[in-house]
């Protein structure tokens, strides 16, 4: 039986302004990347969010980003390695508190955004990322995508690489995610996104932006929650790989 992860960005809210619903994702999804305040999120909307997955069974990851609250995290910046190795280590220490109230624990991290993007092909701020997760303690797993250089890092520091794909997102011919700025960046046909996502889970595989079909390789796979109807689609997306045999476990 094939078995896969389903993640999803939660608690990118702050304040009295909410964007994900992240209680209607968190009754879909078996493993929650929790906005840690660095692009979203604020310790009350942190404490909330590890509570309710911690209830419903959900791995709470540690989901770090660079300071930039206001761009959101989808901002190109440049921040020397040491510190954003100290501000990744910061993040995961800040959610650990929350999640260990609650009965759970950080079992995972994954970059956020423009960090996420960044770390792709940029080793120096790959490096930095496992860095940050080392110095954190726990020897986390590190989300990625397959062939970057952050899924590199964490392989030499001998730590757990997981592989993950996106069934919202369009992919370029050498498999790495089209730019948000970009037409067609982001798959927002409901169809289009259960089809793509049984594609990765069943045949391994997803044809890119400019018609080719590339393999996947991924133990996890990736709905973004800030996104019109995302808990609705995440719930379609879920019942049609059940439907369709697939087993969902998070990976941590």
């Amino acid at each position: 039986m094939t078995t896969i992860d389903l993640n999803a960005d939660l608690g990118e809210g702050f304040g009295r302004w909410t964007l994900t619903d992240d209680e209607a994702l968190l009754t879909v999804v078996t493993s929650a990347n929790v906005a840690c305040g660095f692009h979203a999120g604020d310790p009350s909307t942190m404490r909330r969010v590890c509570e309710l997955a911690a209830a419903r069974g959900v791995r709470i990851g540690a989901q770090v980003s660079y300071r930039d609250l206001a761009g959101f995290g989808r901002r190109a910046m440049d921040v020397p390695a040491a510190e954003l190795s100290d501000e990744v280590a910061y993040q995961i220490g800040a959610l650990e508190v929350f999640a260990r109230a609650a009965g759970s624990r950080v079992a995972y991290v994954k970059p956020h955004g423009a960090l996420y993007n960044r770390t792709v092909h940029d080793a120096e701020q790959a490096g930095a990322v496992v860095e940050g997760v080392r110095i954190s303690g726990g020897g986390l797993p590190v989300l990625g995508l397959p062939g970057s250089h952050l899924l590199d890092a964490v392989r030499k520091a001998g730590l757990e690489p997981i592989e993950e794909a996106f069934a919202d997102r369009a992919y370029t011919a050498v498999g790495t995610l089209v730019p948000r700025g970009e037409p067609g960046a982001v798959v927002d046909d409901g169809d289009a996104v259960v089809a793509r996502a049984l594609a990765m889970a069943c045949d391994r595989s997803v044809v890119a932006i400019t018609g080719e079909r590339l393999p996947v390789h991924a133990k996890s796979l990736c709905l973004h929650g800030d996104t019109p109807g995302a808990a609705a689609l995440a719930r379609r997306v879920r019942d049609e790989l059940i439907a369709s045999g697939v087993k969902l476990e998070p990976f941590a």
